[in-house]
């Protein structure tokens, strides 16, 4: 599927790609620059190839790729038709339920943002040699056309960076904003993990170091093991307590079995663990990512629950990674107000949306303001 669109003279047209197979991860990885890990090729690609996204799974990729005269790829923007709104974490359950009593179909929809995973990243990828307000408008209106070539609802771009958001207004104003909210930790020139203490008051920083020496009192040890590092076994446990902490809370996995055995190939240059070892054998641990300056903590289980094992294992070890490393963010995930009392602070969270409905893109445009104020 091809849009042709030479309102810019360097674009020849836009591609809608079902398979980042198709593209060479060099190509891809040349415009999908930064701190952010999962809009590489190697990590959506694991998405595809282990069965996580695809056919079954609600997620069909769709990916629009711009390119020049000469084919090569100059920008692209990372895309997904949805049959449903699991795995997203920007939540708009109400608007699909406002629809439904409307009789307007919400699903399909097209979801711009990394499946499964709530961090703020890069959706709209640009070779170097372009600015973002040279192809922005290009692909939004590819974009559009795509939704209503195929009767999608909408077209929800998730997790975007302030930057982006405003350039999505200011090229298409029918992308309404919305405002969420996460803890994030921005290191503020810390020269270690105490400097980092003096921040908090007294209580608090007397708290953190309770449950820091209480997790290091169950007889275990706590390493924090990169990927390349990692041996079978530790992956292995990763694997089980992913899929333990799903069934924990009562939903099933979105990540399949295979997309773990993909952490020993070409994404093991951004895999961070950190585990718990009793007598050898792994009893927790968290699965994370890294790229350039930014950390990521995803996923989170262990066979033992441990007084205190989950912050240090979560949050003070990576936190304690990230000073020692120099790098400049952390952020632990979605949810989770607790977060506040171990030094991960609120952060805005952007997101923009056109609804092609008319009835139901003008509920949209009066709640959100109210949603935008109840969550400042």
């Amino acid at each position: 599927m091809t849009y042709i669109d030479r309102s810019v003279n360097a674009l020849s047209k836009v591609d809608v790609v079902t398979s980042l197979a198709s593209i060479a991860p060099a190509q891809w990885d040349r415009l999908a620059a930064g701190d952010d890990p999962f809009s590489e090729h190697a990590f959506l690609l694991a998405l595809e190839q282990s069965g996580s996204v695809g056919p079954n799974t609600g997620w069909s990729p769709m990916h629009l790729v711009a390119r020049n005269e000469h084919g090569e790829p100059i920008a692209a923007l990372p895309l997904y038709l949805k049959q449903h709104s699991y795995g997203e974490y920007i939540f708009d359950w109400s608007w699909a339920s406002a629809a439904a009593r409307a009789g307007i179909e919400y699903y399909p929809k097209l979801v711009s943002m990394v499946p499964f995973t709530p961090t703020t990243g890069t959706r709209f990828l640009v070779a170097p040699e372009y600015a973002l307000s040279d192809v922005i408008e290009t692909l939004l209106s590819a974009a559009v056309a795509l939704a209503q070539r195929i009767e999608a609802s909408s077209i929800h771009l998730n997790f975007l960076s302030r930057s982006e958001l405003d350039a999505v207004q200011h090229a298409d104003p029918r992308f309404l904003p919305r405002l969420s909210m996460q803890f994030h930790w921005e290191n503020e020139g810390y020269q270690s993990f105490d400097d980092f203490l003096q921040r908090f008051r007294a209580p608090l920083r007397k708290q953190v170091r309770k449950e820091r020496n209480r997790a290091r009192q169950h007889g275990i040890e706590i390493r924090v093991v990169e990927g390349k590092d990692l041996s079978p076994t530790d992956l292995d446990a990763l694997r089980r307590f992913y899929m333990d902490t799903c069934y924990k809370r009562g939903s099933g996995p979105y990540l399949t079995p295979a997309f773990f055995d993909a952490l020993q190939g070409p994404l093991a240059k951004r895999v961070v663990a950190v585990l718990a070892y009793r007598d050898s054998v792994v009893i927790a641990g968290t699965l994370n990512f890294e790229r350039g300056r930014h950390l990521y903590g995803r996923y989170w289980g262990c066979t033992e629950e441990l007084d205190a094992l989950h912050f240090e294992c979560c949050y003070y070890s990576l936190i304690e990674r990230a000073i020692d490393r120099g790098l400049a963010h952390f952020e632990a995930g979605a949810q989770g107000l607790h977060k506040l009392r171990r030094g991960l602070m609120p952060t805005e969270i952007h997101s923009a949306h056109h609804v092609l409905h008319p009835r139901l893109s003008q509920a949209v445009a009066d709640y959100l303001p109210a949603e935008a104020f109840a969550v400042k």
